[in-house]
């Protein structure tokens, strides 16, 4: 893609940022300490909810196979279910008990991320002026950026919010929002975490609820943080990518594709057979958008990075067969599925490691081919979160 020399400072591998850009500056990730092996997964999962059935227990053995997960990280343990044996009784009202564990689960595993992000930065945490938490996995007043801001030790000055519910999307739209914060904020430095468990949508298999094995079988528990500012101070901070252009669509009448409740059983979903075609057939003319916006003709997506969030394999195919990308332009988001599943908002920031980890192994004839990208996302709404970004570090 073309748009004119990209200008270079320092050592040819440093790359000079655009005045007034916000940028990602660090990345971190943390995980509970229960991992699982999808091979072992099934037995383990009608066990521990005293479950028989082998029509479901075949349905999710395959299910395991199909979604391409090898490993994910859990906060769910048999310790808790001795303590809160009642989450594995069909229809019994155990939201105030998910809350409880997901509460306390998810503030620890954004402040251990957060921790782990503030470390790679090299900065003290009294740099942070802003904090944007994000989180499908719990519900109280005050909200978890409070906790995590005092698990932090963050000045009571640090101006806060949080994103409640996005599902997926919830990362690039945290991202998103850190963005304008940065720009318009010049001189700040903004903390973007994200923390999911399954526990708030926790259930025993039925019958009734197939698709409820879909989740079982692809989603995971885990939190990212990242930090977001523009202007990086030299020789103290590295950029990894300018964050250049973000947008964001929702698809009208689609409200009902991913469908979740909060009840008094905790979160039920209802994903929608359609929803990997829907997105391949709005996906061209979403990232065609974003990426005209800075004047690109040339469309050849080959020559750029694609940070995807990988919902499941199937919308991973479908957006590389539709964009017609060659198989490794999607290695990243396929890695983090197979080695963490669909951490939901997190999963983001394990794909960009990815890329991270990926390009700096990769010599390019080509200066300028991959780095410049697309970092994308999909949620509930249907909503598509993307941002033209650029990767500081080929």
């Amino acid at each position: 893609m073309g748009s004119g020399k990209v200008e270079q400072e320092g050592s040819s591998s440093e790359k000079k940022m655009s005045p007034g850009k916000a940028a990602i500056l660090a990345l971190g990730k943390a995980f509970p300490h229960q991992l699982v092996m999808q091979e072992f997964l099934v037995d383990g999962y009608f066990r521990n909810t005293n479950c028989d059935d082998p029509d479901l227990k075949e349905k999710l053995t395959r299910l395991c196979k199909t979604t391409t997960v090898k490993t994910r990280y859990v906060v769910m343990s048999e310790e808790i279910l001795r303590t809160y044996p009642e989450l594995v009784v069909e229809g019994q009202p155990t939201v105030k008990q998910r809350l409880d564990i997901c509460n306390k689960a998810v503030t620890q595993m954004a402040i251990d991320a957060s921790k782990a992000c503030i470390k790679k930065w090299g900065k003290s945490v009294s740099d942070i002026t802003h904090l944007v938490y994000v989180s499908s996995s719990e519900a109280r007043l005050p909200g978890g950026d409070l906790y995590l801001a005092r698990g932090l030790g963050l000045s009571p000055e640090t101006r806060r919010i949080q994103l409640y519910f996005m599902g997926c999307s919830g990362g690039v739209a945290g991202l998103r929002v850190a963005k304008d914060i940065a720009e318009n904020n010049p001189g700040s430095r903004v903390l973007l975490a994200t923390s999911e468990t399954t526990i708030i949508g926790f259930k025993p298999p039925s019958a009734d609820r197939p698709y409820d094995l879909v989740g079982v079988a692809l989603f995971g528990d885990g939190a990212g943080a990242m930090i977001i500012g523009t202007d990086p101070i030299p020789a103290t901070e590295r950029p990894l990518f300018e964050l250049h252009t973000a947008i964001q669509n929702f698809l009208p009448d689609t409200e009902k594709t991913i469908d979740g409740r909060l009840t008094e059983e905790g979160i039920s979903f209802k994903l929608s057979r359609e929803l990997p075609q829907i997105i391949e057939d709005h996906i061209e003319e979403f990232c065609d958008k974003l990426i005209r916006n800075v004047g690109f003709s040339d469309l050849d997506y080959n020559k750029i990075f694609w940070a995807v969030h990988p919902g499941g394999p199937a919308i991973l195919n479908r957006v590389e067969k539709r964009l017609d990308l060659t198989p490794e332009k999607l290695n990243a988001s396929r890695r983090a599925l197979a080695d963490y599943g669909n951490a939901s908002s997190n999963t983001i920031v394990y794909v960009l490691e990815y890329m991270l980890e990926e390009s700096s192994k990769t010599k390019r004839e080509d200066e300028e081919d991959g780095e410049w990208g697309l970092i994308l996302a999909f949620g509930p709404g249907i909503t598509f979160e993307g941002i033209l970004a650029r990767n500081l570090t080929v």
